[in-house]
C-alpha cells in the first residue's frame, strides 16, 4: 500500500509542480503571444498517464515477463540439495533485511548471473542463473543472493520504475511542446498539426530520451553500490568481495535480456560518454568501493 501511496503521490506532485513552473515561468502567455494555442494541462495529463502508465504496466508484470524471457522455473519444492540450500539462504536473508520471503526460480543460462525485480518488496522474484550455481563457490552465490535481496528491501524495482516514469512524462510532454511550437512559429500552420510537428515531435522524443535514460542508468549505477554494500552486511564484507571478483573473470559471457539487464547482478564495459548509459559501475569500481568502506570501518 506505501508504494501504491508513492506511486500516486509521485504523480500528482510532477503534475502539480510542472503547472506551478509553466505559470511562474510564463510559459503558457510566451506561447499564446506567438499564436500558440497549446492546451498545457491537457498535455501534461496525457504525457502523465502515458509516461507513468507505461512504467507502471511495465513494473507490474515484472516477475511474469522475467520469468517468459529467461524461463526461470520458480521452485515450489526442492528437488535437490542445492535447491533446498538456496531456498534457505534467501529465506534467512530475508528475514534479516525484513521483507516477506520472495519467489526462489533458477533459470538455464551459462552465465554468472542472478535478478531480483517484482512490484512490491514482499512479492518480489530472486532468481539465478545455473551458470552461477555451477561457477560459484557458495558462500559468493550466498552474496550474490544478499546483493538481491537489497534490492528488494531497498525498493529499487518501484524507484527505478518511478524515475522512468517521470522522465517519460518530461520525455513525452516537452518533445510535443517543442513540434507544436516549431509547427506554429515557425511554419505557421494555423489549423491542426503540419507535417512539421510529427517530425520534430519524432526528433526531440529521440534526443530527449537519450539524455532521459542517462539520467535513469545513472540512479541504477547508484543502487548497485547501495545493494553492494546491503550484499556486504547480509553475507559478509570478503564474500561480497569475492563474489564480485569471481564475475570479473566471467566477463563477456552473454547478458540477460536488454529488458533485464538493469535487474542482474552486473553489467557491460564502455569508455567515455558510454558509460553515462551503464545500468551497472564497472566491477572494479565497486570492489574498491567495497574496500574503502572495510577500511573506514577498521579505523
Amino acid at each position: 500500500m506505501k508504494r501504491v501511496f508513492l506511486f500516486l503521490a509521485t504523480n500528482v506532485a510532477i503534475l502539480l509542480v510542472l503547472s506551478i513552473a509553466l505559470q511562474v515561468l510564463g510559459i503558457e502567455r510566451i506561447l499564446d503571444q506567438q499564436g500558440v494555442d497549446l492546451d498545457l494541462r491537457a498535455l501534461l495529463i496525457f504525457s502523465a498517464v502515458l509516461g507513468m502508465g507505461g512504467s507502471f504496466i511495465s513494473l507490474a508484470m515484472s516477475k511474469w515477463s522475467a520469468k517468459r524471457m529467461t524461463g526461470a522455473q520458480v521452485i515450489e519444492q526442492p528437488s535437490n540439495e542445492s535447491e533446498a540450500w538456496l531456498l534457505a539462504t534467501v529465506s534467512r536473508q530475508a528475514q534479516a533485511a525484513g521483507i516477506q520471503m520472495p519467489e526462489v526460480a533458477v533459470y538455464d543460462a551459462p552465465e554468472l548471473n542472478a535478478f531480483a525485480t517484482g512490484m512490491r518488496r514482499n512479492a518480489a522474484l530472486v532468481a539465478v542463473s545455473t551458470g552461477l550455481l555451477r561457477n560459484m563457490r557458495r558462500d559468493e552465490v550466498e552474496a550474490v543472493l544478499g546483493h538481491e535481496i537489497s534490492h528488494v528491501a531497498n525498493g529499487d524495482m518501484v524507484t527505478l520504475g518511478l524515475i522512468q516514469g517521470v522522465v517519460n512524462t518530461f520525455v513525452i510532454f516537452l518533445s510535443r511542446v517543442i513540434g507544436h511550437v516549431v509547427d506554429r512559429v515557425v511554419f505557421k500552420t494555423e489549423r491542426g498539426h503540419g507535417p512539421a510537428f510529427l517530425i520534430t515531435t519524432i526528433v526531440a522524443q529521440v534526443l530527449l530520451g537519450i539524455l532521459a535514460s542517462a539520467i535513469v542508468m545513472w540512479f541504477s549505477r547508484w543502487r548497485e553500490f547501495r545493494a553492494d554494500a546491503g550484499g556486504a552486511q547480509l553475507a559478509g564484507r570478503e564474500k561480497m568481495i569475492a563474489a564480485l571478483q569471481r564475475l570479473q573473470t566471467a566477463s563477456g559471457q552473454a547478458p540477460l535480456p536488454d529488458q533485464l539487464a538493469a535487474f542482474g547482478i552486473s553489467g557491460g564495459m564502455a569508455q567515455g560518454l558510454k558509460r553515462l548509459f551503464l545500468s551497472h559501475p564497472p566491477l572494479q569500481e565497486r570492489i574498491a568501493a567495497l574496500q574503502a568502506d572495510a577500511t573506514v570501518v577498521r579505523r
